[in-house]
């Protein structure tokens, strides 16, 4: 029998598949779980149990950005397969790495 803790999580927990591998999505934040107004601005950390990755990438996202705030430079410049797996939620989130650099 499953424990309520698994069947219904204190914090939001994402398991992707991105690209072939396993990887985890969480956030700490209890509110984005119950609360519609915690989905502004917010955090979540991203790990992919890979050996060159010691710790969870911070990434911070704002599902309230414009798309004119985005890098006019690179107009079809690729994104990460995770920040379109965190789109898949969040329509037009704009995705900020904070200091590490994008991988996936």
């Amino acid at each position: 029998q499953v424990c309520p803790g698994l069947r219904t999580p204190q914090v939001p927990v994402w398991l992707c598949s991105l690209c072939g591998r396993h990887s985890i999505l969480f956030g700490t934040d209890s509110k984005l779980l119950s609360h519609w107004r915690a989905e502004r601005v917010f955090h979540l950390h991203f790990y992919t149990g890979q050996q060159q990755q010691s710790t969870a990438a911070h990434l911070t996202i704002d599902t309230h950005s414009h798309h004119w705030e985005e890098d006019p430079s690179s107009p079809g410049r690729r994104r990460p397969s995770v920040e379109m797996a965190i789109r898949t939620k969040w329509a037009g989130a704009t995705v900020s790495w904070n200091g590490t650099d994008p991988f996936f």
